[in-house]
């Protein structure tokens, strides 16, 4: 290499980096003040259908802040989010192994359901009638895969120990949701 194409190497690599850390810059939300979810003894008082793992949204998706789009890795691309892969969940927990009894027994769960090639029955916590089509890459697309564009429809479930359903997703609802972000209403878009 001659010294006039070393140098232009350097620059583009100089200049790879720079868009490469502006992009990074970009996606990585600003420092907050970290979370910590409180240790759950007793789970009987928690809204919502009991899982087959007690799934922490408040750990996973609080206090640890893993992108929603992370485990749902549909949810841009598919009319459904997608149930994480016992795969995705066990690349972590080999690792990551708990800090209490309760989680180790449910991380324990998990790694039984991953060697046994069982993935858990999750219980549905968002049903819509079957008349009614929501693609949900349609609304991501509009409301963003993020903590906030979720929680549009699926309530904070950063701050929820177990989820469960805290919007209606009756007409009524979907109508004014649908008139506040002046988007269609016409009857076809949700019901073919």
């Amino acid at each position: 290499m001659t010294n006039g194409s070393n140098w232009l190497a350097v620059g583009v690599i100089a200049l790879a980096g720079a868009i490469s850390a502006a992009y990074v810059t970009k996606q990585t939300p600003p420092p907050s003040e970290p979370i910590t979810a409180p240790v759950i003894s007793d789970t009987s008082s928690l809204p919502g259908p009991r899982q087959p793992i007690f799934f922490r949204h408040d750990i996973h998706a609080g206090q640890d802040q893993i992108a929603c789009a992370y485990c749902h890795n549909t949810v841009t691309v598919s009319s459904e989010p997608g149930i994480p892969a016992v795969e995705t969940c066990i690349g972590c927990h080999r690792i990551i192994r708990g800090s209490t009894d309760s989680h180790q027994s449910e991380i324990q769960k998990l790694t039984t359901a991953f060697y046994d090639s069982k993935p858990p029955e999750w219980v549905r916590i968002h049903t819509l009638a079957s008349f009614v089509r929501f693609p949900h890459q349609r609304h991501v697309k509009v409301l963003g895969a993020t903590p906030a564009g979720c929680a549009n429809c699926h309530g904070d479930v950063a701050k929820m120990p177990q989820v469960s359903q805290v919007a209606s997703l009756r007409m009524g609802w979907c109508i004014e949701c649908h008139r506040a972000r002046k988007v269609t209403r016409d009857c076809t878009v949700c019901h073919y």
